[in-house]
C-alpha cells in the first residue's frame, strides 16, 4: 500500500497538463531593423509538470531570442516555437473587404468566361448546320432568305455578346489590379498563419506567476526623418527629430509603451578570420572574383521612398560615370546613368539597390532616401583581367570589415584596470567565440565592449549554460558577459517628455505616451527630440553646373546630437524648400546642410566675345575659352558667398592647356577648381573672369 501511494505521488508530479494561455504586449523596443516584444501572461501552476501554449503570436519570431522571466521557483523544461497553420491572423476590415472584392471579381470573370464559351458553342452549332438541302429536296428562295437572315442576325448577336463579355472581363481585371495595388500599399503579408510558443514548466508546489515573455521579430523597425527650419539668416536652425515606425509582424501593438533604439541586432557580430593570401596565375577567361571587405554603411531601409534619383561619380576624381547599371536587387527593375552620371528609378518595394560598372567595385545599398548620390571605387584588378565582380560573401568563409577581440582579451584586459571590480565566472566559459556581450542591458559587438573605459565599469558578470539561455535564449549558448557601467549612460528628459538615454553604443528614446501601431506596414510618426542648433550660413554658386544659388548651413560640434543618416525636409523663411540628406558619418569637423535655392542672389556665367574663336596651327587646332561671371545680391542683408568654377584637366598627352588665367580666384591646379569668396552687401555686384586655351590634333574631337 505504501508503494502504491509513493507511485501515485510520483505520477502526480510528472503529469503533463496542456493549457492555452493568452498574453498581452506591454512594451516594445523598436530597433532600426527589428523589434523586441515584451508580453505579460498570468498563469497558475500546479505541482508537477505543466505545458502552456501561448498562441496568436507573430509568425516571424526569432526562436533563439525567446526569453522567459518571472519564474520564481519554477524551472523551464523546454521552450518550443512553431507555426500554427490552422490559426489565421486577423485582418483589418478594410483588408477583408478588399479581399472579398477580389473574390467577387474572380467569380464575375469566371461567369463571363462561361458565357463566352456558351456563345462560341452556339456559333459552332450554327456553322455545322449550314447545309439546308439534300439530293432529293431543294430549298426555295424564300426559305433561303429566311435562313440567311436568321444566321446573320443570330451570329451577329452572339459575337456582340462575346465582345461585351470580353470588355467586362477587361474592366474586372483592371479593378482587380487596382485592388492588388491597394493591398500592396497596405503591405499585406502573404503569411496569414500565426506563431505559438510551447512552454513546459516544472514546480514542486502550486503557485501563480506573472510571466514576462520576450522575443525579437524582424518585420518591424523605424527610421528617422528630420525637419530643418530656419526663419532667417544668422538665426539658429530648429531641428525636429521624428521617428517613422512601421511593423508588419502579424500582431497589432495596442496601447504599448515604446522605446526606440538606434542599435541594430541583425548586425553580424562574427569577427573575420584573416587567412594567408596566396597569389597565382589565373585564366583570363575564368570567372574570378576578387575578395572585398564588407562596407560599413549606417543607412537603413526607408519604406516611404518610391522613387530614387541621384548622381553616380568616381570616388577617385569625382567625375560622373555614364552607363552605370542600377538594379533593384532581386528583380529585373533597373536603369542606367546618363552621360552626366544622373539616374532616376521607380522602385517596386524591394529594400536594396545594386550599382555595377565595369572596372569599379559593385555597391549594394538600402533604399534609404529619395536622393542617393554614390561615389564608386575603382577595382584594383586590371580591366583586361576581370569579369564583373559580384558583391557578397559565402556563409562558409565570411569576411566582415569589423575589428573584434576575443572574450579572454576583453576580460583579461579589464583585470587590474577596473578598480574594485570582481569578474565572476570568467574561467568557466566553454567556448571563447560567439559569446554574447551585454553592456548596460544592451547586446553589443565584441569590439564595442573592448572599447569601454575600465574606470567606468561597476561590475562584470559571466553567465553560462542554463543561466545564460534562460535569460537570453539560444543566442547565449556559448555564454554571456554582462558589463554594467556607472557613468556610461547619460539620461535626460527633453521638452517633448521623451527620456533620452545615450549609452556607449546606442541611443534610446523612451516614449512617455502609449501608442497603438497596427500590423499593416503603415508608418506612425512620433516626434522624439528637437534642438536649436547654431549654424553658420553661406551661399554657394557653381554656374558651370547650375545657375541657381544655394543657401547652406554649416553646423559645428554636430556629434553631440547623435543623429543618424537620413532625409531632411527643409523649411526656410516659412516656406518648404525641398529635401536634403544628413550624413553624420562623414569624417568632417562640421556638417553642411543645403537649405535650398535663394532666388534673390543672382549669378550669370557668359562666354567672353574676345575668346570665341578657333585657330589652326599646323596639324593642331587651338580653341580659346574665356568666361565672365557676374554675381548680384538683391537681398536687403549681407550675403557670404562661395563661387566655384573649373578649368578642364587634360587626360591625354595630345591635349594641351595653355594661357590659363585664373584672375583673383584661389586655384587648385591638381583638380582645376577655381574658388572665390565674397561678402556681398545689399545691391552689390561682383564680376570675375578666367580663361584658357586648348590645343589638340586636327581631326580629333574633344569633350569640351
Amino acid at each position: 500500500m505504501k508503494t502504491l501511494s509513493q507511485f501515485l505521488i510520483t505520477l502526480c508530479f510528472v503529469t503533463i497538463v496542456s493549457a492555452q494561455k493568452s498574453s498581452k504586449i506591454t512594451n516594445v523596443t523598436v530597433y532600426l531593423d527589428g523589434a523586441e516584444i515584451n508580453r505579460m501572461a498570468n498563469i497558475d501552476l500546479k505541482s508537477g509538470t505543466t505545458e502552456f501554449i501561448f498562441n496568436g503570436l507573430s509568425p516571424h519570431i526569432e526562436e533563439s531570442s525567446i526569453q522567459i522571466s518571472g519564474l520564481k521557483d519554477a524551472t523551464i523544461l523546454s521552450i518550443n516555437y512553431g507555426i500554427n497553420y490552422l490559426s489565421k491572423q486577423k485582418q483589418t476590415d478594410s483588408i477583408t473587404n478588399l479581399r472579398q472584392q477580389l473574390k467577387s471579381l474572380d467569380d464575375s470573370i469566371q461567369t463571363e468566361y462561361d458565357l463566352v464559351s456558351g456563345y462560341n458553342e452556339e456559333i459552332d452549332l450554327i456553322k455545322s448546320n449550314k447545309r439546308l438541302s439534300n439530293e432529293n429536296e431543294v430549298v426555295n428562295l424564300e426559305e433561303l432568305k429566311n435562313f440567311a437572315k436568321y444566321y446573320r442576325e443570330r451570329i451577329t448577336q452572339l459575337k456582340i455578346s462575346i465582345h461585351e463579355s470580353n470588355k467586362k472581363v477587361e474592366t474586372f481585371e483592371e479593378q482587380q489590379n487596382d485592388i492588388k495595388k491597394q493591398l500592396s500599399e497596405f503591405n499585406v503579408d502573404k503569411k496569414v498563419q500565426t506563431g505559438e510558443i510551447k512552454l513546459k514548466l516544472n514546480t514542486k508546489k502550486a503557485e501563480s506567476l506573472d510571466l514576462k515573455i520576450t522575443y525579437n521579430i524582424k518585420n518591424a523597425g523605424w527610421f528617422p526623418i528630420y525637419d530643418l527650419k530656419a526663419e532667417q539668416i544668422n538665426s539658429p536652425i530648429n531641428l525636429e527629430y521624428k521617428a517613422h515606425i512601421f511593423q508588419n509582424s502579424g500582431c497589432d501593438w495596442n496601447d504599448v509603451k515604446l522605446t526606440l533604439s538606434t542599435s541594430d541586432p541583425n548586425t553580424n557580430n562574427e569577427k573575420p578570420i584573416v587567412n594567408p593570401k596566396y597569389l597565382n596565375f589565373i585564366s583570363a577567361y575564368s570567372n574570378y572574383q576578387s575578395q572585398r571587405a564588407t562596407r560599413n554603411y549606417n543607412y537603413k531601409y526607408n519604406p516611404l521612398v518610391k522613387t530614387v534619383k541621384g548622381v553616380v561619380t568616381s570616388a577617385s576624381d569625382g567625375l560622373p560615370l555614364p552607363g552605370v547599371n542600377i538594379i533593384e536587387k532581386g528583380t529585373s527593375n533597373g536603369t542606367t546613368t546618363d552621360f552626366d552620371g544622373k539616374y532616376a528609378l521607380k522602385t517596386n518595394g524591394e529594400k536594396y539597390l545594386t550599382y555595377s560598372y565595369v572596372g569599379f567595385e559593385t555597391e549594394t545599398l538600402p533604399v534609404h532616401s529619395s536622393i542617393m548620390n554614390i561615389a564608386m571605387n575603382e577595382n584594383m584588378v586590371a580591366l583586361d583581367e576581370i569579369v564583373v565582380v559580384g558583391y557578397g560573401t559565402s556563409s562558409g568563409n565570411s569576411s566582415y570589415a569589423v575589428s573584434s577581440v576575443s572574450s579572454e582579451d576583453i576580460v583579461s584586459s579589464l583585470y587590474g584596470k577596473a578598480a574594485g571590480v570582481t569578474i565572476r565566472g570568467a574561467r568557466s566559459l566553454k567556448s571563447k567565440s560567439n559569446i554574447l556581450y551585454i553592456v548596460d542591458g544592451i547586446p553589443v559587438k565584441a569590439n564595442a565592449a573592448s572599447k569601454i573605459n575600465p574606470d567606468s565599469i561597476e561590475s562584470i558578470e559571466v553567465l553560462k549554460d542554463s543561466q545564460a539561455t534562460a535569460l537570453y535564449g539560444n543566442r547565449a549558448a556559448n555564454g554571456v558577459i554582462i558589463i554594467n557601467t556607472g557613468n556610461s549612460t547619460q539620461r535626460r528628459v527633453n521638452d517633448l517628455g521623451v527620456v533620452v538615454e545615450t549609452g556607449i553604443t546606442n541611443t534610446r528614446f523612451e516614449i512617455d505616451k502609449a501608442y497603438s501601431i497596427p500590423s499593416d506596414g503603415d508608418v506612425t510618426v512620433i516626434e522624439i527630440d528637437k534642438f536649436s542648433v547654431p549654424a553658420q550660413y553661406d551661399y554657394f554658386a557653381a554656374p558651370v553646373l547650375n545657375e541657381n544659388v544655394f543657401l547652406t548651413a554649416k553646423i559645428g560640434n554636430w556629434e553631440q546630437y547623435n543623429l543618424l543618416p537620413a532625409e531632411a525636409n527643409v523649411y526656410f523663411e516659412g516656406s518648404y524648400s525641398g529635401k536634403t540628406n544628413i550624413n553624420p558619418g562623414a569624417t568632417t569637423d562640421s556638417l553642411t546642410i543645403s537649405l535650398g535655392v535663394d532666388p534673390n542672389i543672382v549669378v550669370k556665367r557668359t562666354q567672353r566675345k574676345d575668346y570665341k574663336k578657333t585657330t589652326l596651327i599646323g596639324n593642331n587646332k587651338v580653341v580659346y575659352k574665356g568666361f565672365e561671371i557676374e554675381v548680384r545680391n538683391n537681398k536687403l542683408a549681407n550675403a557670404q558667398l562661395t563661387l566655384v568654377d573649373r578649368i578642364p584637366i587634360a587626360q591625354n598627352r595630345d591635349i594641351r592647356l595653355d594661357d590659363i588665367e585664373t584672375g583673383t580666384s584661389s586655384y587648385d591646379k591638381d583638380k582645376g577648381i577655381l574658388k572665390w569668396q565674397f561678402n556681398l552687401k545689399p545691391g552689390e555686384i561682383e564680376k570675375v573672369e578666367h580663361s584658357y586655351s586648348i590645343k589638340y590634333p586636327r581631326g580629333k574631337r574633344v569633350n569640351l
